[in-house]
């Protein structure tokens, strides 16, 4: 073979079947940390999770009152998708949807039982694991057919397909919802392309090589909507978070007097039974409302540390919702 043709078949670029190769590699290299990562975890959120929930459906009415409008007050800018999707989801099969969720819950911990029992088989009965004697290719393989065979298919067939039409259905209204957002993202997209292309590009290209020239335009385009969507999205968290903060502060102060008139007989004097014959919830809502607003923009409507370590799933499915729905 010649020195050219080594040159030649060094320089050829990869495949698609080649980069499908390197990928699969790295499956097989990670398959068992992935999974032990999951079989560890899981359990853990899951019953955290359930637990939370426990106490908060155990919660009095008053108090979840106080409960929920903290949130809308301090974190309604910070998640107006999500809340707005949570919104959605009670009028498109919110039961139906918690069914579903308590379903694959099941068949996950139902898997993740039984993939521990398998861990600690040794068939062969030398005293080391059978899992430890294999290759990460056949591990996979293993895991896979156990999931195959201990997986209920007609119960995750209907949770999935119950959890997608939901899916839907949020989606929709939140396009709708959140109509404005994505016409000013589009306006803002193309009022600074201009400028863009006229003084930014031509440097660029400039700057590039010949045969890469043809990504320039689509680069600055996914460039121009990122920059666009940012800021259509900061209005609109903006916007939520003082409608938010209202509603959340209205619905704390009159939690507040509530339980306050309940448990101190003097107070019955002053505050009424109906506190629409009253003004003061209004008046404490307005104090804790600025409060609400204040803290969000002093946070930059984002959660910082370490608060984003505990709901960084919060601020995953408040952007996968934004973009899900700007790109509908």
């Amino acid at each position: 073979m010649t020195d050219e043709s080594k040159e030649s078949k060094s320089s050829t670029p990869p495949t698609s079947s080649d980069k499908l190769s390197v990928a699969a590699n790295l499956l097989t290299v990670a398959a068992k940390p992935i999974v032990k990562f999951i079989t560890t975890a899981l359990p853990y959120i899951i019953s955290c999770t359930t637990v939370a929930y426990q106490w908060y459906s155990k919660l009095p009415k008053e108090q979840t009152k106080i409960l929920i409008g903290t949130i809308f007050c301090f974190f309604g800018g910070v998640y107006p998708a999500l809340f707005a999707a949570l919104e959605a989801a009670k009028h498109g099969g919110w039961n139906d949807l918690k069914e579903s969720i308590g379903d694959m819950t099941e068949e996950a911990l139902i898997i993740i039982e039984e993939s521990k029992k398998d861990d600690d088989k040794d068939d062969d009965n030398d005293g080391v694991k059978d899992v430890e004697q294999i290759t990460s290719k056949e591990y996979i393989m293993r895991k896979g057919n156990l999931v195959i065979t201990k997986m209920n298919p007609a119960k995750v067939d209907k949770a999935l397909g119950t959890i997608y039409k939901v899916w839907l259905s949020v989606i929709a209204v939140l396009t709708v919802k959140f109509a404005r957002t994505i016409a000013l993202a589009l306006s803002i997209s193309e009022y600074i392309k201009v400028p863009l292309n006229k003084y930014i590009a031509p440097i660029v290209q400039s700057a590039t090589p010949d045969e890469y020239d043809k990504w320039i335009p689509i680069l600055f385009g996914w460039f121009v909507k990122g920059i666009a969507i940012s800021i259509a999205w900061y209005i609109q968290a903006v916007i939520s978070a003082v409608t938010s903060a209202l509603i959340g502060a209205l619905m704390i102060s009159r939690a507040i007097l509530t339980i306050s008139r309940n448990k101190q007989s003097a107070l019955k004097k002053v505050i009424p039974e109906d506190l629409g014959d009253t003004q003061m919830d209004e008046y404490m809502s307005y104090a804790l409302a600025a409060l609400g607003v204040y803290v969000q923009f002093k946070m930059n409507f984002d959660v910082t540390f370490p608060l984003n370590i505990p709901l960084f799933p919060f601020e995953f499915a408040e952007y996968y919702i934004r973009w899900s729905v700007t790109v509908v």
